[in-house]
């Protein structure tokens, strides 16, 4: 796992109303302050990626459809520099991830409808100055291949 990276299987509690997920508490061991809350979508096969952030930490998790979620670590000083991490989360396997400041990421929606992703950072976006560092989806400068793998 990447330095840093956090994970935590969602519980679903169900009962004959609908159910009821907790995804993120204050009290959680990474939680470190609120930033906002913000809902991102895909569509089926769609990869949005990469960027990283230099002042904040992302909480994601998937709350509709299902989703690969790629991390790439960048940073020099890591333990785990030049690493990545691959997970599939979503409706079927419900995780928050926790992915800290200078760790690349990003996202394809794997399931037959939109993916709807909810995240929770540290920091409010910065309209004037966003704290956003892209790299396209498919460069060679992350060892990533977006593909589907039939073994």
């Amino acid at each position: 796992m990447i330095k840093g990276v956090k994970t935590k299987k969602l519980k679903v509690v169900p009962d004959e109303r609908g159910r009821l997920m907790e995804i993120f508490r204050s009290d959680d061991n990474f939680f470190t302050k609120f930033g906002q809350v913000y809902l991102t979508t895909a569509y089926p096969g769609t990869v949005k990626a990469w960027h990283f952030h230099q002042k904040q930490d992302d909480n994601v998790a998937v709350v509709k459809g299902m989703a690969k979620i790629a991390l790439y670590d960048a940073r020099k000083k890591s333990s785990t520099y030049k690493e990545t991490n691959e997970f599939f989360v979503g409706e079927h396997n419900p995780f928050l991830i926790h992915i800290p400041k200078g760790v690349y990421h990003g996202f394809k929606c794997i399931s037959e409808e939109e993916v709807l992703i909810i995240n929770i950072p540290t920091e409010t976006y910065n309209y004037q100055k966003p704290d956003e560092f892209r790299l396209p989806a498919h460069t060679k400068r992350i060892p990533y291949n977006w593909e589907r793998e039939d073994k």
